[in-house]
């Protein structure tokens, strides 16, 4: 498969293919004008990534989970402990966002909305 034909079976861009070459997450088997060639497993790979990305893993998580996808030998433990990592970041964020939309709902609460110039919002956002 070329990039076009594997981009388009796995939803990824091109140029995003092309990145996870660049910084080693795939490496397709070059024809001898230089092209990019895939199979079967790159596809595979690709589709992992994507779902991987999905779930918000960093690159670096990526690139740890798909060394533990290679590796037959892996202990799952490993790989939970990455997910269980990863989970705890994302309910941090779910706080932090919850934190933001209770005081971002407080100050929309409190201003009148009208035409005077006095706003709460701005006040609460000076401070």
């Amino acid at each position: 498969m070329n990039i076009g034909d594997v981009a388009e079976r796995s939803g990824l861009p091109a140029k995003t293919i092309r990145y996870y070459e660049d910084i080693g997450l795939i490496r397709p088997h070059r024809s001898a004008n230089g092209y990019r060639c895939f199979v079967e497993s790159d596809l595979h790979k690709l589709a992992f990534l994507a779902r991987a990305r999905a779930l918000g893993f960093s690159i670096e998580d990526c690139r740890t989970l798909v060394g533990l996808y290679e590796d037959e030998s892996r202990a799952s433990a490993d790989v939970k402990d990455l997910a269980q990592q990863h989970l705890r970041k994302i309910d941090a964020k779910i706080s932090d966002l919850e934190a933001m939309r209770n005081t971002l709902s407080e100050l929309v609460e409190c201003c009148a909305g009208d035409d005077r110039p006095d706003c709460p919002i701005l006040r609460g956002l000076a401070t």
